[in-house]
């Protein structure tokens, strides 16, 4: 089963090695037929403290890091494209 990518806007850069991204997705509702906006924030591992808010970045899945890091940024380029 491949790794899911997101993709998202650093939002906190306060914990050592860790930000916390918020990515969102939209999806059409089922019922009322409109775009709906749903986000959901993702703790994410950042090794060189190298992003900060407002940063957009990639994450991708990873084994458990700590008790809430599943997710590990991608390098810079990778979040420029």
């Amino acid at each position: 089963m491949p790794k899911r990518i997101l993709q998202g806007t650093v939002t906190s850069d306060k914990n050592e090695q860790t930000v916390t991204v918020l990515v969102e997705r939209r999806f059409k509702h089922p019922v009322l037929h409109k775009i709906v906006r749903s986000s959901k924030k993702y703790r994410a591992h950042d090794a060189d403290n190298q992003f900060k808010i407002g940063d957009t970045v990639r994450i991708i899945e990873c084994a458990p890091i700590s008790k809430t890091k599943r997710w590990t940024v991608l390098t810079e380029e990778a979040a420029q494209s």
